[in-house]
């Protein structure tokens, strides 16, 4: 029998950069730092927005972090505290999760 996904919470955390360096840096800081056991890096996507009053079109690429509930406040805070923009995207969902794959995210970033 297959387990029911919602026992099994972790969180993705998505936030975008202007260029792939920058959020490949952002990726391997969080890893390293044990915020985020998986950083996956999705680009480029097209972002329109308004901004200062004016609607802009831009190439962006899109970080997804799989961390734990836990450690989701300090994934947040790092992310905000080396990113690039004056307000950088920050969206957070806990999601379900396989059992395994949770319990590899928590063991990754010392949640378990």
């Amino acid at each position: 029998m297959v387990e029911p996904l919602q026992e099994h919470t972790i969180v993705e955390i998505r936030t975008t950069f202007g260029d792939r360096p920058a959020a490949e840096a952002c990726a391997g800081r969080l890893v390293r730092e044990r915020l985020a056991a998986c950083v996956q890096i999705d680009g480029p996507v097209a972002s329109t927005y308004v901004w200062r009053d004016a609607v802009d079109t831009t190439q962006e690429w899109r970080c997804t972090c799989k961390t734990t509930p836990g450690r989701a406040a300090a994934c947040r805070a790092a992310i905000v505290a080396g990113h690039p923009y004056e307000l950088p995207e920050v969206i957070e969902a806990r999601v379900n999760a396989s059992a395994g794959y949770a319990a590899w995210v928590h063991e990754c970033v010392g949640d378990a």
